[in-house]
């Protein structure tokens, strides 16, 4: 694994110097691979959603077309993180009252996001006509080369969903022994529960004081997953416990934006870093997505 904290040196040495399936109609010249990526935690409060919005932010820096979709069905919020409120939500989609392209919501910040639903309790309850409806839907994101889930906390039947359509889930945790526990507890229903498990398993440890608080964390969580799981689990990185993140919170704005050049903001740009490393799997992207949300392609 490489030196996270010297790569972060190195980032702030620089900082201190200068103070799919093709839609129709589409050219298949233009498709392009989209990556999904799920990111969930076992329980709330750890910083999930700010690590999505501000993951989406750091890609869009490479000039990536990134979409952020909330697919928290209860409580939703990266439109509040972003001071929006939106008028149409999934909910309108899956309905049939909007398409995605209504709902699709442009932002100041170079990246678009799908406000998150209500009024229904898990996507399998979806009717024939509503289930169609929806794969057609999303195949309209197309040509989004990054999509970025934000799901709820915790291990609903609709978070299992997500995790196991992704090229890559992000676990994000802190520190907090609550936080820890329940991190392993989700990696292991993911373990147990979702089957031909193949995508990229990686872990956030998010709010840390020092590169040994998180490295010992990591471990940690990794050695047991492999031990008594017998699951891969990859350390993509850590982020620090950063006032530019609350006062970015309280604004409603994203810290890659307050603060660019906050620790925080380079522990982003370190993990999207990483990220772009590691390859998409041939049977991945919104093909796989739809495959497993829905059972059929």
């Amino acid at each position: 694994m490489e030196d996270q904290a010297e790569q972060l040196r190195e980032l702030m040495r620089a900082k201190n110097n200068s103070s799919q399936t093709v839609p129709s109609g589409a050219s298949t010249k233009q498709a392009r691979k989209t990556r999904i990526i799920t990111v969930a935690s076992g329980k709330g409060g750890v910083g999930k959603t700010n690590v999505s919005v501000n993951m989406a932010l750091a890609y869009a820096r490479l000039g990536k077309k990134v979409i952020v979709m909330d697919a928290d069905l209860g409580l939703a919020n990266v439109n509040v993180m972003l001071n929006m409120i939106p008028k149409y939500n999934l909910y309108h989609v899956i309905r049939k009252q909007k398409t995605m392209k209504d709902i699709l919501l442009d932002t100041e910040y170079g990246i678009q996001i799908v406000a998150g639903a209500s009024g229904f309790s898990k996507i399998a309850n979806l009717s024939e006509d509503e289930r169609q409806n929806f794969i057609q839907e999303l195949y309209t994101l197309s040509n989004a080369d990054i999509i970025i889930i934000d799901t709820s906390a915790g291990v609903s039947n609709n978070v299992l969903s997500f995790v196991a359509a992704a090229d890559d889930a992000v676990i994000v945790t802190t520190p907090e022994p609550t936080a820890i526990t329940d991190a392993y507890g989700i990696i292991k229903i993911i373990a147990t529960e979702i089957e031909n498990l193949n995508m990229g398993l990686k872990l956030v440890v998010n709010r840390v004081k020092t590169v040994a608080e998180a490295k010992k964390v990591a471990d940690r969580m990794i050695n047991i997953a492999g031990q008594f799981l017998n699951l891969k689990v990859d350390y993509l990185g850590f982020i620090y416990d950063d006032p530019a993140v609350p006062q970015a919170v309280l604004r409603q704005r994203p810290f890659m934006v307050l603060d660019p050049k906050s620790k925080a903001s380079l522990c982003v740009q370190h993990i999207v870093g990483r990220m772009e490393k590691t390859e998409i799997r041939q049977d991945g992207g919104l093909g796989n997505l739809i495959k497993r949300l829905f059972g059929r392609e």
